[in-house]
């Protein structure tokens, strides 16, 4: 069981962001780098869910709601879905649990282990799995690909690459959901993480994707509003 987010998680978790710009790898400009970094996240943590800063123990509100708006949602329709970057799993339970066949990867080995150990019950195919050498069998095989953060996470020149390999998983009729930080075209990003400029919010029209619908969004994080961008996309 995860432990609930009362005052001393988050006073941990608080002073865990103190001290990931020393993590390596934080500053990386390629996805080893990258990788580097994340793994260190987690080892780092040595177990406390308080110590990595993109885990909110449940489902994102976003996906939640849309699930349950969502005609895909019925059980046993047969459908499949996979959940990229899964972390520690909330997403990719969710997902399962409206009746998706669903597929959850990282390419951090513990971050899979430990969702796998949050889950014991689980219906989800967690795997350890690099974005940029995923199996053959995945290309344009999903129904639903959710995508929430992966796009900040990894360095501004390396946006369209990772665009195309995320949309490459949607399959003919499927559905692709983006969840991002925003930020207006030339604001300065001193990432990680690095907010999305708006001129490149639309990237998954280059790979055949559709635009459904999108909306702006103000997180409050802390004592900060954050814009987030939510859109639906699909191979039509």
């Amino acid at each position: 069981m995860s432990e609930p987010m009362d005052d001393a998680f988050l006073a941990r978790r608080a002073s865990a962001r103190a001290e990931l710009d020393a993590l390596p790898g934080n500053y990386a400009h390629d996805s080893a780098g990258r990788t580097v970094f994340f793994d260190a996240v987690y080892e780092e943590a040595k177990g406390d869910e308080a110590a990595v800063p993109w885990a909110d123990l449940e489902p994102k509100d976003y996906l939640i709601e849309w699930l349950a708006k969502s005609a895909d949602q019925v059980i046993g329709q047969g459908k499949s879905a996979i959940d990229v970057g899964c972390g520690l799993g909330d997403n990719a339970e969710a997902m399962a649990a409206h009746g998706y066949a669903t597929t959850a990867f990282d390419v951090v080995v513990k971050a899979i282990d430990w969702a796998k150990k949050r889950f014991p019950a689980t219906g989800v195919n967690y795997q350890v799995a690099d974005l940029f050498a995923l199996p053959d069998e995945w290309m344009q095989s999903f129904d639903l690909v959710h995508e929430c953060y992966t796009l900040q996470a990894l360095p501004p020149e390396m946006l369209h690459e990772t665009s195309k390999a995320i949309c490459g998983l949607v399959a003919p009729g499927g559905k692709l959901l983006i969840y991002t930080r925003a930020r207006a075209d030339g604001a300065e990003a001193n990432g990680p993480p690095w907010p999305i400029e708006e001129q490149f919010l639309d990237l998954p029209k280059q790979f055949g994707l559709t635009k459904l619908s999108e909306q702006k969004l103000i997180v409050p994080r802390d004592v900060r509003n954050i814009p987030h961008h939510f859109s639906i996309w699909q191979r039509l």
